[in-house]
């Protein structure tokens, strides 16, 4: 039988699509529109111009693009061109320094990066470092631009030949290697094959609600697996329309929720309480609006309660996962927001989840465990980390490094991280990654990096040092000037705290719960400038 026959990779979602829906409207990114019709058409082009070697040298099966863009209907198009021919999408964080993309690169070899108008630099700086990037080409933004001199543009990738590529694919291969901070200072590759996201797109088409009815907006950035596979995925999946921009802003976001009348919209806590809190709120017509999602960090039940107040019509989920699992791997669903705040939920339709002890035992109810999980969602490892990838499924489950609690009714409450991992804003910091940049201050005994409470970051950024004898003149201002120096802003300490001592147990493990708890009262205190 020829394997095309039972297909189904992500290229097989857009052309399914297009096909059933051909003039529904898909993709909306400032000026440019295109049916379905004409996204696959774009797709199918974008793939041949690749495979023809229009961006310097040909990319097939098994190469790795790395993409360092904002959200724009270049970067779809470039995700589902890639999937066509079987080549494997590293996309990027653009926060992060030249530096921490250079390792991202040089770690994953991809011979070809695509950059966004605002990120030719920031690429170029990085490709220097002693990478495998051949070439780098440049991708449209939502605002009209001109490609630098001698830098092939989107425009110049696109072959004539609109035709699917003639290319054998299985959906076992990989689809993507996505970065993710741990406790390590330096960030492992997740491998997800097509087949681990196709059943993550189930997952949340089924749990979310997602529709053919829906329309909408992606605002947060699609290097991100939450707005790339849990959103924009989805809704190609099941012919939604989709309006992208690279300006999550409260303003700009109200602008385009109102103008495109969007009934559905996913952010973290931190982006809905700045919709909230911006003076355009209260005179934007979001009548349209109906489904609301949140992810990455807990909803303060404060701003639940208010939301339900000044949004009445709109229903939330709160989505949790990693993405490791591609990435939902658990729901809180609307008529559970109140009645279950602060909690997780419980598991999507293709994932099993447990929360355990350290000998695999299920926890009781109100006992902290681990979060583990087995699903076809999964990675397939980290990319050439052959040790972490035996760590993580070792007992034959997914260990996720998230502690909770679960309920009686099944219900999961994530308490604290393993991995510390801290959640600033919609995106994950390594703690450990930040102490280190301290460290490297003169003058530091010690540091731990913890994450406070905020109402706006959710969790903000927190240093507690002990300064050396002489040291005492040492300041807040210096310390956040000495990070800011080396590390991506949003790693950079919200604020730092100077402690005579740090508590630690009788075998010298640093405390961080108990400096949550005693220093968590401070945030109220954070400058106007450091929010």
């Amino acid at each position: 039988m020829n394997p095309a026959v039972r297909s189904h990779t992500l290229g097989d979602l857009l052309r399914r699509t297009a096909a059933r829906l051909p003039e529904k409207p898909a993709i909306r990114c400032g000026a440019t529109a295109w049916t379905f019709r004409e996204f696959d058409a774009v797709v199918n082009r974008l793939a041949n111009g690749l495979a023809a070697g229009r961006a310097g040298a040909p990319v097939g099966v098994g190469d790795r693009v790395a993409v360092l863009s904002r959200n724009s209907h270049a970067f779809a198009a470039l995700r589902f061109a890639l999937a066509r021919l079987g080549a494997v999408l590293v996309p990027i964080n653009f926060m992060l320094n030249a530096d921490e993309v250079a390792y991202i690169l040089e770690h994953s070899a991809a011979r070809l990066l695509a950059v966004g108008p605002d990120m030719v630099k920031l690429g170029q700086d990085a490709a220097a470092k002693g990478t495998s990037v051949a070439h780098t080409v440049w991708l449209e933004g939502e605002d009209p631009a001109e490609p630098p001199a001698g830098m092939t543009s989107f425009a110049g990738l696109l072959a004539d030949d609109a035709s699917a590529p003639a290319v054998e694919l299985d959906a076992r291969m990989l689809a993507q290697v996505i970065y993710t901070s741990g406790t390590e200072s330096l960030p492992k590759g997740a491998m997800l094959t097509h087949e681990a996201v196709c059943w993550e797109y189930v997952s949340c088409v089924v749990e979310g609600e997602i529709a053919g009815s829906d329309s909408m907006l992606h605002a947060l950035p699609l290097y991100h697996c939450a707005q790339l596979d849990v959103f924009l995925g989805p809704a190609v999946y099941v012919g939604a329309s989709s309006v992208i921009t690279g300006k999550p802003t409260p303003d700009n976001i109200l602008a385009l929720l109102a103008s495109n009348r969007i009934n559905s919209f996913f952010a973290p806590p931190s982006i809905w309480i700045a919709l909230l809190r911006s003076p355009a709120f209260a005179t934007t017509d979001l009548s349209a609006l109906r489904k609301g999602y949140y992810g990455a960090s807990i909803m303060p039940v404060a701003v639940l309660k208010e939301m339900a107040e000044r949004l009445p019509q709109v229903r939330l989920w709160n989505f949790y996962g990693q993405t490791e699992i591609a990435p939902l791997a658990t729901v809180l669903k609307p008529e559970d927001q109140l009645r279950k705040a602060g909690s997780a939920g419980r598991a999507v339709l293709n994932v099993e989840t447990r929360v355990v002890d350290d000998a695999m035992r299920d926890v009781k109810p109100g006992e902290i465990g681990e979060i583990v999980h087995r699903s076809p969602q999964l990675l397939a490892g980290y990319f050439n980390d052959p040790e972490r990838t035996a760590a993580a499924f070792e007992g034959g489950w997914f260990h996720s490094g998230d502690l909770a609690t679960i309920d009686d009714e099944g219900y999961i409450t994530v308490v604290d991280r393993k991995k510390d991992m801290i959640k600033t804003g919609g995106e994950n910091v390594a703690s450990r990654e930040v102490e280190e940049t301290v460290y490297r201050l003169d003058g530091v005994s010690e540091v731990a990096v913890v994450g406070l409470p905020h109402p706006y970051w959710i969790e903000a950024v927190t240093a507690l040092i002990v300064r050396k004898p002489g040291f005492e003149a040492m300041t807040e201002e210096q310390v956040i000037a000495h990070c800011r120096a080396q590390m991506a802003h949003f790693k950079v300490p919200k604020k730092v705290i100077f402690v005579d001592a740090l508590p630690k147990n009788p075998s010298g493990k640093l405390l961080k719960r108990e400096l949550r708890v005693k220093y968590e009262a401070t945030m109220k205190d954070l400058p106007a400038e450091n929010r």
